[in-house]
């Protein structure tokens, strides 16, 4: 598997298996305003996220953030 740096590698989320897609997204959002991220940028985040399935939010996310 390749390992991608996200964007805000500083953003940290801790993600387990029972969050659902919105969870998710949300915190996400959460960690990328903390970490300084723009309007701008929160939106294209958000809609990166929404654009395909499951699997593609997910590699969105870390493509965005560091998680744990």
């Amino acid at each position: 598997m390749k390992t991608v740096t996200p964007k805000y590698p500083q953003a940290v989320v801790h993600l387990t298996l029972t969050e659902n897609a919105f969870e998710i997204m949300g915190t996400v959002r959460k960690a990328l305003k903390k970490a300084g991220a723009t309007e701008l940028e929160l939106s294209q985040y958000s809609m990166d996220s929404m654009s395909g399935d499951y699997d593609n939010l997910c590699n969105t996310v870390h493509r965005w953030v560091t998680v744990v």
